[in-house]
């Protein structure tokens, strides 16, 4: 398994983002706030930390226009970020929730009045002062509008890194205000070369499968690989595969397996949406394999998105409200069992 971003030396497939970031901190150009987005797992906070790093460790490292910002592991700025230990780094994310015993939702107003305070400060070894915001769109809106204050008035030396996977969610003021880094998934060779090393253990169709499954996101495939995710794809699958006509007694039997496991519905019903939309979008462009254009086949195109937002709404409200996820599972198989109404 890899390192915590914090601590991750190996960033691959985003270079063109890497390569911008470079660029601007050997030109003098540095823009205050910079937006790195993109899917979960992809790479965001790894890209973030490494930016960060590269700042702290100052201008006596040396770094051309278009070049690596990579920084030794032995370096003593990379140790020292990776222990959290850097006087002029500071993280933000949620917290955990003491009296709750779980983590928190949101990140909250006093979480980010510690990077107003902080960036305020002059840094303390002489360079610049880092904040980065972990996982941004979960800002509350009394947290959003204090960072907004402190992107309408930047500090100088201070450079605030907002890693996000729903910039939607973010303020448009805040979102004006940032340079924004979109990262892309990753290509089908570079998640074959980090799934090896990652996990060497599982054999090379396993590890290809968990690629797909992971659309380009090799966090998304090291955490089904961790969840039994090719065990649970392969149920997916199974039940797609029965369609129109899945015996009640099957869907019950799946919810039995799945109550079993602590993340088994949350991977489940992603898995089952995330394979029900690939199959509609490869149809209605015409690129649909033999199974997808069977599964699409089966009820009109605006049908399948109806059915998606219904297992969708029930997995947010079965995950928000603690219901019983069997039921929820029975229910959700059941909805894709129905008779269509109308032509096909």
């Amino acid at each position: 398994m890899p390192p915590e971003p914090r601590a991750n030396p190996v960033l691959l497939g985003h270079e063109a983002a890497e390569a911008t970031l470079a660029e601007a901190l050997a030109g003098g150009r540095m823009h205050h706030a910079w937006l790195i987005t993109g899917p979960e797992g992809i790479g965001k906070a790894t890209l973030a930390y490494r930016f960060a790093r590269r700042l702290l460790a100052g201008p006596d490292t040396g770094l051309a226009a278009g070049a690596s910002l990579a920084l030794s592991p032995t370096h003593p700025v990379f140790r020292r970020v990776a222990a959290g230990a850097h006087a002029d780094l500071l993280t933000v994310e949620r917290g955990y929730d003491d009296k709750r015993k779980r983590m928190r939702t949101v990140i909250t107003v006093d979480d980010v009045r510690r990077v107003t305070g902080f960036m305020a400060l002059t840094p303390a070894e002489g360079g610049w002062r880092v904040a980065v915001v972990d996982g941004a769109e979960e800002m509350n809106p009394n947290a959003a509008n204090a960072l907004l204050k402190v992107l309408e008035e930047p500090p100088a030396r201070a450079v605030l890194l907002l890693v996000c996977a729903a910039p939607g969610r973010l303020l448009p003021t805040i979102r004006s205000r940032c340079r924004r880094l979109r990262l892309s998934p990753l290509p089908e060779a570079t998640m074959t070369t980090l799934l090896r090393d990652y996990l060497p253990e599982l054999d090379a169709p396993g590890r290809a499968r968990l690629a797909a499954l992971a659309e380009g996101s090799p966090g998304r495939a090291l955490l089904l690989a961790e969840e039994e995710g090719l065990a649970i794809a392969a149920m997916v699958d199974g039940v797609l595969a029965a369609l129109p006509a899945l015996p009640p007694l099957r869907a019950y039997e799946i919810a039995d397996k799945l109550g079993r496991a602590e993340t088994g519905f949350s991977t489940f019903m992603d898995l089952l949406r995330a394979t029900l939309a690939g199959a509609v979008r490869a149809a209605a462009r015409g690129t649909a394999g033999p199974e997808q254009a069977r599964l699409a086949g089966l009820r009109p195109l605006a049908a399948w998105g109806d059915v998606w937002h219904g297992l969708t709404r029930l997995q947010d409200e079965t995950e928000r409200f603690a219901l019983d996820k069997r039921q929820a599972i029975v229910a959700a198989l059941a909805a894709l069992s129905e008779p269509v109404q109308g032509p096909v």
